[in-house]
């Protein structure tokens, strides 16, 4: 049976669990597209004054990580369980990975890949 992650009491206690279920450099890369056009987004918004694509944001930021938790690292995303922390998370491991200190992290904690639920 898959490691189940108890509920957090602290960020600090969920990063750990959170670079464990981010354990193949495919899965990170495609939460770093999304996340870096969920940045985008608003950018775009602005400069074209069409307030449409702000709605691409949840869909492209979800959709990139979600493809890469599902059909790469084949485990079920944190944002079910943990959805704030998550989206810190994501926003954690992509200014990581801006600076080339992700691969640290990875191999600073466990990463067997493990599941948010039984």
């Amino acid at each position: 049976m898959t490691p189940v992650m108890p509920a957090p009491r602290t960020y600090r206690e969920f990063w750990p669990f959170y670079v464990g279920v981010h354990s193949l450099e495919a899965t990170r890369r495609l939460h770093f597209v999304g996340t870096a056009l969920v940045i985008a987004m608003p950018v775009l918004a602005l400069v074209t004054w069409n307030w449409w694509w702000l709605l691409a944001m949840p869909l492209l930021g979800y959709g990139f990580a979600w493809f890469g938790h599902f059909f790469v690292e084949r485990n079920k995303p944190a944002t079910f369980r943990f959805p704030l922390w998550s989206l810190i998370g994501d926003f954690h491991m992509f200014a990581l990975m801006c600076l080339g200190r992700m691969n640290d992290e990875v191999a600073r904690y466990p990463h067997e890949n493990r599941s948010v639920d039984a």
